[in-house]
């Protein structure tokens, strides 16, 4: 899977929805565990999570979001021509190229955070490295609302959300109008390990 695009070998129907996870569950806020097992049980959370993507309305998911840390996202989102583009990264590696196009701002939001949305700035165009259900390599490289997603959902597996990147105050008045508590950071959030991008779209990534 050289794209990172659905095989047939996944049956995305197969899946059960799970309860998505909300800020300041401490499986949201420490980073994954690489998977080194790729066997059954990493095909059904693949599609446990796309089941839980699509139930949430969502464009994109971290396998952390329904409680199982470990280094796994989907997609099902649009690329910035409008072509639709679906598919698994295990062990994600992120890389972004700030000199190919100026970094893109624009409101982000995120189900662990419902009802809220922030102005974000990210890298026009992403990509991510890793393998699919079956150890095999994928690369997935993504523009507008893709390269956001792709960001966005590596900095989950991180032990980062969104909200994490915006001043402390903004991100203090989200967390209090979506009704959940905040947390305390010693210091700085250290940016220079995170993609950056952001995209105007009213669908949410979980």
């Amino acid at each position: 899977m050289a794209d990172g695009d659905l095989g047939e070998f996944m049956d995305v129907s197969a899946g059960t929805a799970r309860p998505v996870i909300r800020y300041g569950a401490a499986v949201l806020h420490r980073p994954c565990a690489w998977v080194d097992s790729f066997d059954t049980g990493l095909e059904a959370l693949v599609e446990d999570m796309f089941a839980s993507m699509y139930a949430a309305d969502g464009v994109g998911l971290a396998a952390n979001q329904i409680g199982t840390s470990l280094r796994v996202f989907v997609y099902d989102c649009p690329d910035a021509s409008g072509e639709s583009r679906a598919g698994h990264v295990i062990n994600p590696v992120l890389t972004t190229i700030g000199a190919v196009a100026p970094p893109m701002i624009g409101p982000e939001a995120c189900l662990s955070v419902p009802g809220q949305q922030a102005e974000v700035s990210r890298a026009a165009v992403a990509t991510v490295t890793g393998t699919d259900v079956c150890g095999r390599p994928v690369t997935v490289t993504g523009t507008g609302l893709l390269a956001r997603c792709l960001q966005h959902e590596t900095d989950h597996l991180g032990g980062i959300v969104y909200v994490d990147l915006l001043p402390a105050g903004e991100r203090a008045a989200i967390l209090a109008a979506a009704g959940l508590p905040g947390r305390h950071r010693r210091g700085g959030l250290d940016r220079s390990r995170l993609g950056r991008q952001a995209v105007g779209e009213d669908r949410l990534f979980p």
